[in-house]
């Protein structure tokens, strides 16, 4: 998909599944993002948009990755 290129209809919403299932795969935005070479803002609005709730900062605490509180 080509950066800059408006996204609509079946395939926004295509593309939104596709996001919400690497998110929910323990992937961050960022890296969501770095992959499908769209901008961090892009990914975050269409996960929001899609209903996903997000995790807050620090990692994904169900693989370990998460900063511990000092």
């Amino acid at each position: 998909m080509q950066k800059g290129k408006w996204i609509t209809g079946g395939a926004r919403v295509r593309l939104a599944e596709t996001f919400a299932q690497e998110y929910g795969e323990g992937r961050s935005i960022r890296a969501i993002a770095e992959a499908h070479g769209r901008s961090y803002g892009f990914v975050h609005r269409v996960l929001t948009e899609g209903g996903v709730r997000l995790r807050t900062r620090g990692g994904d605490v169900r693989t370990g990755t998460a900063r511990s509180a000092p």
